[in-house]
Order: structure tokens, then sequence, then C-alpha cells
């Protein structure tokens, strides 16, 4: 096996009928990183982080996770990864014990190694208070986090995380990205995707953007924010002719947003917010750092997708 490539995807293609869902899209994830897969809603996705993990066969393209072909190998290909759905699907007449028991038999664990394996990925997610408990009983952000237990059960190689904190409170999603970065520490190799650009710009050493199943923008967090929007954003409301005038003169990038107008900022041009501000923009104006939000926005628009 490549010793540097975990998963390689080539000129990646699926289609729903007439619907063309991924485009052709070709990226690498490289063994001990944690890879981001980002878009908006129907950006295609879903859809690849599916034929990542064989649920959903591809249409053409040639897709390698470890050296091997997900067409032919992929019983080998789920035993040596670990899947954390964004839904639900603990049952729920079992204890939580339990639930990691069952799924233990699906890589034919003995009892022995399911039982010692439950109790320290439990202890590792801080749950080991609630073995006896139904999923019923838990919160939402501890279902959430058995849910990644049971994804780690298998001791994999490559860990797929479909946006693995939607809906948990702050404190619950700051320990799953904490339990993210140990295991990325411990040599594992992780696939996200988040709605999250907080959590990504946190988590990922790269990513990808897909908007209508092509990538859009690929690489470390920090380069695209650099290379999209820049320093740092002024925000200015309400908006008027002579700013506009004057942004258009000196040729800066900016966007509307709203009534909002956000003007880009690149490095150099430190009296920039102080001249739109005191001329222009009295009332409210602020400058704030450049996020991969701002990224985001930018390249996949601004419009809700449904």
């Amino acid at each position: 096996m490549n010793n540097g490539c975990v998963v390689e995807a080539l000129n990646l293609y699926k289609k729903y009928a007439e619907t063309v869902a991924v485009d052709g899209i070709s990226f690498m994830v490289n063994r001990g990183e944690i890879f981001g897969i980002l878009g908006p809603n129907g950006a295609g996705k879903t859809t690849t982080i599916k034929m990542l993990y064989g649920f959903s066969p591809m249409t053409s393209g040639t897709l390698k996770i470890f050296d091997l072909d997900i067409r032919t190998d992929w019983r080998d290909i789920r035993s040596r990864t670990g899947i954390c759905h964004q839904d639900n699907n603990l049952d729920p007449d079992l204890t939580v014990k339990e639930n990691l028991h069952v799924f233990a038999g699906y890589f034919a664990l003995p009892r022995r190694d399911a039982a010692e394996r439950s109790e320290r990925l439990l202890k590792f997610i801080g749950l080991e208070q609630r073995g006896d408990s139904k999923p019923p009983e838990l919160s939402g952000g501890m279902m959430r986090r058995l849910i990644l237990a049971r994804a780690l059960l298998n001791d994999p190689e490559l860990l797929v995380l479909d946006e693995p904190t939607t809906g948990l409170d702050p404190q619950s999603r700051h320990l799953v990205w904490e339990r993210i970065g140990e295991l990325k520490k411990k040599g594992l190799t992780v696939l996200l995707t988040t709605h999250y650009m907080e959590e990504a710009a946190r988590l990922c050493d790269r990513l990808i953007i897909i908007d209508h199943g092509h990538i859009i923008a690929e690489g470390r967090p920090a380069e695209l924010v650099k290379e999209h929007v820049g320093h740092e954003v002024i925000e200015c409301s309400p908006v008027c002719e002579e700013l506009l005038t004057f942004i258009k003169q000196r040729g800066l990038e900016y966007e509307m947003s709203g009534e909002r107008l956000l003007i880009y900022r690149r490095e150099g041009d430190e009296q920039l917010f102080h001249e739109i501000s005191h001329n222009y923009c009295r009332e409210d104006c602020m400058l704030r750092t450049a996020t991969l939000e701002d990224v985001f926005l930018r390249l996949t628009g601004r419009q809700l997708r449904e």
C-alpha cells in the first residue's frame, strides 16, 4: 500500500437518473491527517461520503482506499474503516454497552475483546457511568459521543465522521473536538464533513469545498482564507454611494450581504479601516479577522439551499 495515501479518488462521478450529483472530482487523503469535505446542501458531499464507504456505488471513476478498489474489495475496506453517521441509528431497546457489543459482532470480535474495547471507549468519550442506560435516556450529545465510540470499536485505520457535532451544545462539541484531536495524535486518518466552519478550520489539515458536484476550492484552511478573502473583513451598514465609489476607485474586493457591505482587506493596507470608518461609515463599521466561513459564503453564495 502507498504509505502516504489512504484515500485516492480520481474522476469520481455519480449520477441519479438525470441528476449528476458528483461530477468528476479528484482528491487524496494522506495518512494521519484530518481531511474535510465541505459544501452546501445538495452540493454532492454526502453522496461522495456514501461512495467512500461503499454504501452507494459510483457511476464511474476510480476510488481506492488502503490501495484497494472499492468496487471489488469493499468488505476489506469496511473492516478497516469506522463510520460515524450523522443519523442516530442506535438500538433504543439495548443498553449502551449492549449497543457496542452487538456492533462488535459485525467485526467478529471475541466477547472479551469487545467488552474490553467497550469499557475503554466509554471512558474515552466520558460515558463510563452510563453503560447500563438506554439511548432514549441519554442527551443528544451523549448519543453522538456513543456513535463515535461505536465507530472506533473495530480499531479502524480510517475514521469517517459525517457531521459529527450537528445539534450539539458548545460543551459537547468541544469535547468531541478534543477527542478527534487525540485520535489524530495517535496516527488515525480522519475524513470529516461538517456545516460548522469553525469546526473545519480548527480540525482539518486540508479540505475541499464542493458545489454542484465540482470541487471549487482545495487546500489548508488558513491558506484558503488568505487566497479567497484576505487578512480582515470590514463590515459596513448602511451603505452610501460615496463609499461604493471609493471602494471601486481603489479596486477593493467587496460583496453585498443584505444591507451590509463586506470589504475584504488584504495585508499591506493598514489604514483602510480608519479611512472608511472616519469618512464614510461612522454609524456601524466593524473590523474583524477573515474566516473560513467568509471563504465558504463567497464561493458558494449566500442564497438558501433546500
